[in-house]
């Protein structure tokens, strides 16, 4: 994957980061997220740290079906250090647990399930139908208010014809990397989904997130199955309740049908 220009903005940076060695990374400018040119989309951290995860103790036949992220404060652009440590081991099951910090303090957690592969005679149960088919190029996105030269630039998305992000929800688009996860490194099925899943409920905005604060404090994507291709398709819509929260659930879909879902929690309140 190379690091192309989109139209009417500058060239990407070659990755989202650096690898320094001894777990330590370099962000670049591809990862800050809508809201602030110094703070990252939880995106490409997620996927660091789900990378960090697959290469810890690797197991033969293994696979991580599910990881859930905790988001206790906003992840800095700036250099992340990434830890990973076993929890519990099984003979088919392991509880991988791990942590982005920057200058010391936690700024992304996860826990994840790693778990021994299906038979192959388990059945291809997929109970959603199958997603749309991928619309053709587009111009560049546009987003009410965000930044806009980070990791939004750093993916092609393609929505349904005359929808986009600021369209109200429930929402579809496609979406793919322009740059790869790591400088000189092949992006995995499992880095590819994380990179994407917390854009989940952003492909669906239904909550003004303009008059009033409304933000994610979680990621879980659980995967059925290993994705495969590029490309994936988000089908997200959100769920809210007066003196409760918001709930932002997406269906993850490639170019072979479902592979699993999205899940989010969405703080709800006054700015």
């Amino acid at each position: 994957m190379t690091a192309d220009a989109t139209p009417d903005a500058s060239p990407l940076p070659e990755a989202f980061y650096r690898d320094l060695g001894q777990g330590r990374y370099a962000s670049t400018s591809a990862t800050a997220g809508p809201w602030s040119p110094k703070t990252q989309h939880a995106g490409p951290p997620s996927a660091l740290l789900g990378r960090a995860m697959e290469r810890h103790e690797p197991r033969e036949g293994f696979r991580i079906a599910r990881i859930t992220l905790e988001l206790p404060r906003p992840v800095p652009v700036a250099e992340l250090h990434v830890a990973v440590r076993t929890v519990r081991s099984g003979g088919r099951v392991e509880l991988l647990e791990g942590e982005v910090t920057s200058s010391g303090q936690p700024v992304l957690l996860a826990r994840a399930w790693r778990m021994i592969a299906s038979p192959a005679d388990t059945p291809a149960l997929r109970p959603e139908p199958g997603p749309p088919p991928l619309p053709g190029p587009q111009p560049p996105q546009t987003m009410k208010g965000a930044h806009m030269e980070g990791y939004v630039s750093a993916m092609e998305w393609r929505f349904e014809p005359g929808k986009g992000f600021d369209t109200p929800g429930p929402g579809t688009a496609w979406a793919r990397q322009r740059i790869p996860l790591v400088a000189g490194e092949e992006d995995t099925p499992l880095t590819r989904a994380l990179t994407l899943a917390d854009s989940n409920w952003a492909v669906a905005f239904e909550l003004d997130h303009y008059e009033r604060l409304v933000i994610n404090t979680d990621v879980t994507l659980a995967l059925h199955r290993e994705p495969v291709g590029e490309w994936f398709c988000v089908r997200s819509a959100t769920a809210a309740s007066p003196g409760g929260s918001g709930l932002a659930l997406g269906q993850l879909d490639d170019s072979a049908g479902d592979c699993g879902r999205i899940l989010q929690t969405l703080l709800v309140t006054e700015r």
